[in-house]
């Protein structure tokens, strides 16, 4: 089985030396001179130039449309997938493990991200500008009437599967990836962001996230497998804890 995991990063970084990643610069389009070794997203069918807006969405687009394998992956330089939960890069999920685990499951997705006090829809509406997210629920409903139920359940869940992060087969990947950025790209034509901050314009990015469980909860035809992912820096919970229930208590800034 021939599989890649793309790992999108902005940056040079320490990588894993294990074959199975392939180290994706994001956004090369737009820092052509930046002095790295990684494979850039701005080849062949691409869409590099929207990084500052799709986030790690150009990493995926760009595997999807030039990389010819059984399965396509993608994680991030400082997330990753893992067996045994060690912060190490010698410990992330190895060629033979997804290749194992491919064999009786069609997608690989980190484990449910859960909220407890609040919902998907909430939490975004907390976090980020309103209008996207107004505007993605109305083109879901108008465009893909059959996959409104789907995401109204999610957007109630108090969990999603977060970072954009999974493995999948070709099938499902050629699947997800027609109708989630048929549905990205449906708002990006309804919406004017150039007034949001530049952390506020990730908007598709950001968008993206819940669309993964939207599209599963369509597709049980296929199997997933559920792997603990890894964070490779120190994570001060106490500040991530407090910029939680300001956005809870004021809305983002």
């Amino acid at each position: 089985m021939e599989v890649k995991v793309l790992v999108a990063t902005h940056k040079n970084y320490a990588m894993p030396k294990d074959d199975l990643y392939l180290p994706i610069f994001v956004g090369k389009s737009l820092h052509p001179d930046v002095n790295h070794s990684f494979q850039g997203d701005n080849t062949g069918n691409n869409i590099s130039a929207k990084n500052p807006y799709y986030n790690e969405l150009t990493a995926i687009y760009w595997g999807w449309k030039n990389l010819y394998l059984d399965a396509i992956g993608l994680v991030h330089y400082r997330r990753y997938l893992s067996l045994n939960h060690k912060k190490s890069l010698n410990d992330v999920l190895s060629r033979q493990q997804a290749v194992d685990l491919l064999k009786d499951h069609d997608i690989i997705l980190p484990p449910k991200r859960r909220y407890y006090i609040e919902t998907i829809e909430s939490h975004y509406l907390h976090s980020h500008e309103h209008e996207p997210l107004e505007v993605m629920s109305r083109v879901i409903k108008e465009r893909y009437p059959e996959y409104f139920p789907s995401y109204e359940k999610v957007m109630k869940r108090s969990w999603a599967h977060m970072f954009n992060m999974f493995i999948m087969k070709r099938e499902p990947l050629n699947e997800y990836c027609n109708w989630m950025f048929d549905v990205i790209g449906e708002v990006e034509k309804q919406i004017d962001i150039s007034s949001y901050t530049a952390y506020e314009q990730r908007v598709y990015g950001f968008l993206s996230e819940p669309l993964l469980d939207v599209w599963l909860d369509m597709h049980p035809e296929y199997s997933t497998k559920e792997v603990e992912y890894v964070f490779m820096e120190h994570v001060n919970w106490l500040k991530k804890g407090g910029s939680f229930l300001k956005r809870k208590v004021v809305g983002h800034w």
